[in-house]
């Protein structure tokens, strides 16, 4: 959906522009600029500090504010007091925290999340799925997300449900 992958068939359509179309480039320029990914796995930079992480993206796209903007996005996940630790310090919780924060950032129009519960405890998996719904709100984004668990899909404003590669 997001143009990390290619479909074998068929066009998919992504903020009004026919992903399948594009080079990688401006799938790319796309993805950074109008769409945040969460994923299961976090893919934090274990050498740097969480305001770090955040900043990556930003800085890559050459944003002057970039330190300011990962500051506030830190604080809108509730991990401001730990932007100075690096992630092997933080809890999985908060290396959570720390991904949603870094694919907010940018204030996306799609915010994409693969299993943003999957590698957490039960109360850590609550306190993140209540942060990704309250987020949602925040930044005006649509949230697109795959999950396992019914309780996560239920509140969900629309479920699709995929087996075995068909939609049902």
């Amino acid at each position: 959906m997001a143009g990390l992958d290619l479909p074998t068939s068929g066009s998919v359509t992504l903020l009004g522009s026919d992903i399948t179309k594009l080079d990688e480039d401006k799938r790319a320029q796309i993805r950074g600029k109008d769409v945040g990914f969460v994923f299961q796995s976090f893919h934090l930079m274990p050498r740097l500090t969480a305001l770090d992480n955040v900043m990556l993206p930003l800085e890559i796209s050459g944003d002057r504010y970039a330190m300011d903007k990962a500051q506030e996005a830190l604080e809108q996940v509730g991990l401001s007091k730990r932007s100075k630790h690096f992630a092997t310090q933080l809890s999985g919780g908060e290396k959570q925290r720390v991904a949603i924060a870094r694919s907010i950032v940018n204030k996306p129009k799609i915010l994409f999340a693969d299993e943003p519960t999957g590698n957490l405890d039960i109360k850590s998996s609550g306190s993140i799925t209540d942060l990704l719904f309250s987020l949602k709100e925040l930044i005006n984004t649509t949230l697109v997300l795959v999950t396992h668990d019914l309780s996560l899909a239920e509140k969900c404003d629309e479920v699709f449900e995929l087996s075995e590669g068909q939609l049902l």
